[in-house]
């Protein structure tokens, strides 16, 4: 049976735009203020676009968590929501849809991925404990950590490197896996996780032949597999576009292949359903008895895990919608065509396009500035000042300090712009291509920042910094001596 078209269509110019496959039948009005109220936006949110507000930002590109457009269908289910504090009838069709999508047949709600996260740290690892993954996330770092057990990253060589096409630079390193086991012996492996499309190296996914291998070996010595599912559906989508054997298999066969090899899955529904919420799930019944009691604990009771009903309801339909390749490939054509653009510009962006976002490398770009002083976070600020868009850093800031207080410089410096699910425009994602060019022929007036408040966890989040030098101001005049009474 033919389908629709899905992603990026290539136009008589042969140029290849992606296509929004979506009406727009509700907006949000945006603010595009001048570079001057820019300049005193960032100053008072300590450099950090965390803490920036909302009415501040035009393009809000900070994340895809949350922030992905509903569709119709969700809106409208959540006016069916069933309030029961137990055994809510939302509960019931959210778990149908998460047996129909991921063919688990257990399910714990939890209020988002982070709660999941702990929750599975805190049962399964000891002190002493290693877990080897693919790439780690700073929750999922922190977690872990906070039970006693350490991240080992086991990625390929292939991962950090910023130009390439290798399909899927997020597989784990089988010889390196094997190695740790080795090393370690496997009674202290608490788990291997694998992140689809790993968020801190550029979306970047696995593929399906590596997760075979890593199940293999994982069986060979009795070790769980826990899989990352938040950005499931684009890992799926790229494995149906780039592994040879799945050019013809549909989305959802795609997702029960990958589910049906991990123990334990868990997502944030912010991210895999356009909806707020996250789960755990699996078939073994002695893994959720493990895990059962801690949700009525942290989150909330079995039939709602700190969620609202509405919630549940949308994310019931935004997991079904994940089985449309329309659907994921909204983000992923968007992101492959700012990369593109860049990439033609001359201007360090990670590629293949990935998962999630666009991310520059700041290493690339801000070669001048020291990694010590924070370059990623100085690319974001700086990209703000001179396009009003919000970014997120993905570098040193995102890293913690060791035990002697020094910064862990980060394998990579990203600046992370992403495109959630059906939210910018074509007009919009030139705009930031435009901005970031001029940025980029003007690069040398941006320097480094230093900490001036610094949390002792996940600092990247409250964090706030200042600029090593008077660049800021500096970059402001240039804006306007060329670009004149532009925004």
């Amino acid at each position: 049976m033919e389908t629709p078209s899905a992603g990026n269509v290539k136009f008589f110019s042969g140029e290849s735009i992606p296509l929004e496959l979506h009406r727009v039948r509700m907006v949000q009005k945006l603010n595009l203020w001048s570079i001057e109220h820019r300049l005193k936006s960032i100053q008072e949110a300590g450099f950090n676009s965390f803490l920036l507000s909302s009415r501040d930002v035009f393009l809000d590109m900070l994340t895809d968590s949350g922030t992905n457009a509903m569709s119709d269908k969700q809106t409208a289910s959540m006016l069916e929501a069933d309030d029961s504090y137990a055994g809510s009838q939302s509960f019931c069709r959210m778990e149908d849809s998460i047996r129909e999508v991921f063919g688990k047949q257990l399910v714990l709600p939890v209020h988002q991925g982070r709660a999941a996260e702990h929750i599975i740290s805190q049962v399964f690892i000891k002190k002493g404990d290693v877990v080897p993954m693919n790439y780690h996330f700073t929750t999922s770092k922190a977690h872990i950590e906070l039970a006693g057990g350490k991240v080992l990253e086991i990625f390929t060589d292939e991962a950090l490197n910023i130009a390439s096409n290798c399909p899927f630079k997020g597989n784990i390193d089988l010889q390196k896996l094997e190695k740790v086991i080795a090393d370690y012996g496997a009674d202290r492996v608490a788990y291997i996780r694998m992140e689809a499309s790993t968020n801190l190296i550029g979306g970047q996914p696995f593929s399906l032949e590596n997760l075979k291998e890593v199940r293999k070996l994982a069986s060979r010595h009795n070790i769980m597999i826990v899989m990352d599912a938040s950005l499931i559906g684009e890992n799926a989508y790229f494995i149906k576009r780039r592994e040879a054997g799945y050019q013809n298999t549909s989305i959802k066969e795609i997702l029960l292949e990958m589910c049906d090899l991990a123990d334990i899955v868990y997502f944030s529904s912010r991210k895999v359903s356009s909806s707020r919420g996250g789960g755990i799930i699996m078939n073994r019944r002695d893994l959720f008895d493990r895990m059962r009691d801690l949700v009525p604990l942290f989150e909330g009771f079995l039939t709602y895990g700190g969620m609202s009903v509405r919630e549940i309801e949308a994310m019931a339909v935004g997991l079904m919608e994940t089985l449309d390749e329309s659907v994921i490939s909204q983000s992923p054509s968007f992101v492959e065509y700012a990369v593109n653009q860049l990439a033609a510009r001359g201007i360090p962006v990670v590629t293949p396009a990935g998962a999630l976002g666009c991310h520059v490398d700041a290493k690339g770009f801000l070669s001048h500035v020291p990694q010590a002083q924070y370059s990623a976070g100085a690319l974001v600020a700086a990209f703000y000042l001179v396009s009003g868009c919000r970014g997120m850093e993905r570098g040193t800031i995102s890293t913690d300090r060791d035990e002697n207080g020094n910064d862990v410089l980060a394998d990579m410096e990203l600046m992370r712009l992403a495109f959630p699910r059906r939210v910018f425009t074509l007009s919009q994602a030139m705009f930031v291509v435009d901005r970031l060019t001029w940025l980029y022929k003007n690069r040398e007036l941006v320097g480094g920042l230093q900490f001036k408040e610094e949390p002792k966890v996940l600092r990247f989040f409250m964090g706030r910094l200042e600029p090593v030098s008077d660049w800021p101001v500096r970059l402001m005049q240039r804006f306007r001596a060329e670009l004149g009474s532009e925004f």
